[in-house]
């Protein structure tokens, strides 16, 4: 019963637009170009703000802010014109006790209405520093409220705002007793939110900006709550599916291997050693991403988890972005699990000929426990005997499909992605919803934190002479430029070819200045990143290619020119290149801000190591679309929500969608079937769930 009157009320709110009164064909493709084809589109086509019509006195209005004002004219209006038919019409309106200036633009008709003495009420952009409002709208006489607030829509074409809001006052009248709630009365009553009918109308007829709000909030939850339930369904699917292999790893040979570790496991650490040794023995595949800061020790982590699946008589792979990378871990995880016995390898595309052939069929025999690499892992020709532990580093840097082929090289093998990268809680739970997230929020003890400095270019020259100073003692640094060569379009900034030059010339006859950016061939890459590793080149100048993975411990000194260029998350990367080693380590931020968040940007580098707040902060600066760069497809698009301020309801409804979907009546009540029935729609579940 409760499915047939559900289905009868959507199938007349699945009507053509057309069926609306006053919405022709021409209408109707407009509406197409905005994604509204059906009677229930154009009811969710929310409004994205708000005209407040309600009188405010210029005191507590801010610059730039609309209003509404009533005043008396005290000037006759002037009418100029300018450029081709563009017309300014301007006088002086008393207004309580200010007498400002009021400007309309290609208005001119007006100046016939406007006459000395005239009360007239006026809407406009308020510029606080000149007094001056730019008016949009003009009533000859007093001020009389007919609606304190009207709905703005995004349009198209020949589609007025005002014609907007004709049509869904049509709408409204024609199918709003149709609009049926989709969240069960449990949680409306919980969080005492607004049902859906209400709410749709407060939207598109607001009463007030209270009522608005309470609007607003509802439809922020239901936003949150279908994508999360979608996420939860998807993990619950992918994990009853994707049956795991059970790993009965020897718990006590995993906690004496923690012991001979050189340093005590941190807190975090231990906590997130726990979880994943819980995934790898459960009998489903572990799909979990592992967070960790610059330096917070996720090597050691996945040292652990390796051990532990050599112990329960299976192999593990480490796929790593960059042969300097896949070096650097071979080498370090060599030293951990050799000693015990312990066989590790190394494979990337310099090993060749007999050498590869040799380590090809060792794995395949089951003679190597452990391999490290790079894309070469992901070759056809290379072959596990039983593979337990995929663990792949900086996993954002490869593709879907690089990381299925190295997935499938074994029997359903339990999945570990680990990222340097701090991503903010609000958008590890959006975009990564279907993973379980660790995070290791925690550093080593010990570990010198890296003093950070926010420089103007006029002082260049002290900051190269500390530099030197730096180099006297042996050590290294990193020089980073925004760009490889000059831009039309950003020739202010500092180049890299260009700086390179000038270093090559201060340290000339002292100190070796090497090259790196991304157009240099793969293999001169290599050679450039080798030749800093071993000291032979003192100062590395480069792009943002040695953002991730680069490891020189000597390396004490980070100089980033035009720092207000890049986002807090990556001056952080950036900036975790040096610090590795014992010594004092320095960063050095080059920038001449003009904006407010250029400024507080340095500010807060110069404030705070905690890459997790600073991922924050990026996220509050920046937003999320250019937090992950503007290609970035796994981020959705909300029509109301914004994960960024509305994060609070994020959580909450991420917590109710997790319950839900592990919850027996989620699957068999009628109160959740408008859920169910979005799930199908999505294609998350099929139809057996629906019965």
């Amino acid at each position: 019963m409760f499915q047939e009157v559900a289905s009868e009320a959507m199938n007349n709110l699945l009507q053509p637009v057309t069926a609306i009164k006053g919405i022709g064909t021409d209408t109707a493709a407009l509406l197409h170009e905005m994604e509204i084809d059906t009677v229930i589109d154009l009811l969710e086509h929310l409004p994205y703000r708000y005209e407040d019509y309600r009188l405010k006195d210029l005191e507590a209005v801010e610059h730039d802010e609309r209003v509404t004002i009533e005043g008396t004219i005290h000037s006759a209006p002037l009418v100029s014109y300018f450029g081709k038919k563009k017309s300014r019409l301007t006088l002086k309106v008393l207004t309580g006790r200010y007498l400002i200036t009021v400007i309309f633009f290609n208005q001119p008709y007006l100046k016939s209405k406007l006459e000395m003495g005239v009360t007239v009420t006026i809407t406009g952009k308020w510029d606080r520093h000149r007094q001056t409002i730019t008016g949009s709208e003009c009533h000859i006489g007093p001020y009389q409220l007919e609606k304190e607030f009207e709905p703005v829509y995004s349009v198209r074409g020949s589609l007025t705002v005002k014609g907007m809001r004709r049509l869904m006052k049509n709408a409204f009248a024609q199918y709003g007793s149709f609009i049926e709630d989709n969240l069960p009365p449990k949680l409306l009553a919980r969080y005492k939110l607004m049902p859906r009918k209400e709410a749709l109308q407060t939207m598109h007829f607001p009463p007030s900006a209270a009522a608005v709000k309470q609007a607003r909030r509802r439809f922020v939850y239901e936003e949150f709550l279908f994508f999360q339930l979608k996420m939860q369904a998807l993990r619950k699917v992918q994990r009853e599916q994707s049956k795991g292999i059970g790993q009965m790893y020897n718990k006590e040979s995993v906690e004496d291997f923690t012991q001979t570790l050189p340093f005590p496991l941190t807190n975090a650490q231990q906590r997130v050693v726990s979880e994943i040794l819980d995934d790898m023995k459960s009998p489903f595949r572990m799909n979990r991403l592992l967070q960790g800061d610059v330096g917070s020790g996720k090597t050691v982590v996945a040292a652990i988890s390796l051990f532990a699946t050599v112990s329960a008589g299976f192999q593990g792979a480490l796929m790593v972005p960059t042969e300097i990378l896949a070096e650097q871990h071979a080498h370090s995880l060599s030293a951990m699990l050799e000693p015990v016995g312990v066989k590790t390898a190394l494979l990337t595309s310099s090993v060749k000929g007999k050498k590869r052939r040799e380590l090809l069929q060792l794995l395949a025999e089951g003679e190597i426990d452990v391999l490290i690499g790079t894309h070469a892992l992901i070759q056809d020709e290379v072959n596990f005997r039983k593979l337990g532990l995929v663990i792949t580093d900086e996993q954002h840097r490869f593709g879907v499909e690089q990381r299925r082929i190295l997935r499938e090289k074994g029997a359903n093998p339990d999945v570990l992605f680990m990222t340097a990268t701090p991503i903010p809680r609000t958008l590890a739970i959006t975009v990564f919803g279907e993973m379980d997230v660790s995070i290791i929020d925690e550093l080593p003890a010990g570990r010198k934190t890296i003093e950070t400095y926010w420089a103007k270019h006029q002082m260049l020259d002290r900051i190269l002479v500390f530099v030197e100073k730096e180099l006297r003692k042996g050590r290294q640094a990193y020089v980073i430029c925004p760009l490889v060569e000059e831009s039309e379009k950003l020739d202010s900034l500092q180049n890299v070819l260009d700086v390179h030059a000038m270093l090559s010339q201060y340290y000339s006859g002292r100190y070796k200045v090497g090259l790196m950016h991304g157009r240099l061939p793969a293999d001169e890459k290599e050679e450039v990143m080798r030749r800093f590793s071993m000291n032979e080149v003192q100062i590395l100048v480069s792009t943002t290619v040695v953002e991730v993975g680069v490891n020189v411990p000597n390396a004490t000194v980070m100089v980033i020119y035009d720092a207000e260029r890049f986002g807090l998350s990556q001056l952080h990367q950036l900036r975790g290149r040096v610090g590795r080693g014992s010594d004092q380590s320095y960063c050095i931020l080059l920038a001449d801000p003009k904006t407010e968040v250029g400024k507080e940007r340095m500010k807060i580098m110069t404030e705070t190591n905690d890459g997790f707040v600073l991922s924050e902060k990026d996220l509050e600066l920046r937003g999320p679309g250019d937090f992950f760069g503007k290609k970035q497809s796994g981020l959705p698009e909300f029509k109301v929500a914004d994960m960024v301020h509305d994060y609070r309801t994020l959580e909450v409804a991420r917590d109710d969608a997790a319950k839900l979907i592990a919850s027996q009546s989620f699957w068999s009540t009628p109160e959740y079937l408008p859920l169910r029935i979005y799930l199908k729609q999505t294609g998350v579940l099929d139809g057996e769930k629906l019965d």
